[in-house]
């Protein structure tokens, strides 16, 4: 799952995808109902690619937790994030057993599953090959094409 260019916007529910990146900020289209947006660069904006979870050993990348959701539900729906607090972290318990439970807060396990389940149902959960297969694959392609 490739979370490069997806964006959480402080006070603008849902993700958005990064579109173009201008001199005053960037122009970003919503996830949830497709509409563009411009955003300042006053605005308080994340990468899911840069987000981590606090564990007991440092820090875990939030692209290997969705990954790790992904796995456990075979590319489908994670459970609800409006779950009980107790169910949402024995989930995150089973995806990520040494989280850090003095810092980690069912509210960010509630972002969690709510942006997975938002990725999952616009079709960006994805299973992804490994780069080593996908080098290996590409000169056999080029070869039967030059044929």
């Amino acid at each position: 799952m490739n979370l490069e260019k997806i964006l959480s916007i402080s006070g603008k529910p849902g993700l958005y995808l990064l579109k173009v990146q201008t001199r005053t900020g960037f122009l970003a289209e919503s996830l949830l109902d497709g509409k563009k947006i411009t955003v300042s660069l006053k605005s308080n904006v994340s990468l899911l690619s840069e987000i981590s979870i606090y564990t007991y050993d440092g820090e875990k990348p939030l692209t290997e937790i969705m990954n790790a959701i992904a796995a456990k539900e075979k590319l489908g729906q994670a459970i609800s994030h409006k779950e009980d607090n107790a169910v949402l972290l024995a989930y995150l318990r089973e995806i990520l057993p040494d989280y850090d439970e003095e810092r980690v807060y069912a509210s960010d396990v509630k972002k969690i599953l709510n942006w997975y389940n938002l990725l999952q149902a616009k079709g960006l959960v994805v299973e992804e090959a490994p780069a080593a297969v996908e080098n290996q694959e590409a000169p056999a392609a080029e070869v039967e094409v030059e044929k």
